[in-house]
């Protein structure tokens, strides 16, 4: 089985920061076979592997850059959606994942979350509701 993209990519960006191989810790949930391997088809697979991941004191001006050139390449992607959805189960703790950064997809599930709990609080909420 294939793993994610940017795992090889961490791999790469930390072993060339350090000039040594570095441990990198195995995804916690395997991607579902039935859904085929979207990140076969991630067009960072391809990319620069600095671009998804900080180095260890990276300056905010040259992270804020860093990010956005990843958020690019993420803009491109056939598979962005899938990887979002990855990242935002996992939950991912670092990185781009499907052009949003770490932070962003902190928010995004906070939303969920209270999305969810709203939903659940509200009166009469049946499956229409929970539609919206």
């Amino acid at each position: 089985m294939q793993h994610p993209p940017h795992q090889s990519l961490q791999v790469a960006a930390v072993q060339s920061l350090h000039g040594r191989p570095a441990a990198v810790p195995k995804p916690r949930v395997a991607a579902r076979e039935e859904d085929g391997p979207w990140h076969a088809e991630a067009v960072c697979r391809r990319d620069e592997a600095g671009l998804f991941f900080a180095p260890s004191k990276e300056p905010t001006a040259a992270r804020l850059s860093r990010e956005e050139a990843a958020k690019r390449v993420c803009a491109r992607c056939p598979v962005m959606v899938a990887c979002r959805e990855h990242a935002l189960l996992q939950p991912e703790p670092y990185g781009v994942w499907g052009g949003l950064t770490a932070a962003e997809r902190r928010v995004v599930l906070a939303r969920r979350r209270r999305r969810a709990a709203e939903l659940r609080q509200a009166p009469g909420a049946g499956p229409i509701a929970a539609a919206g």
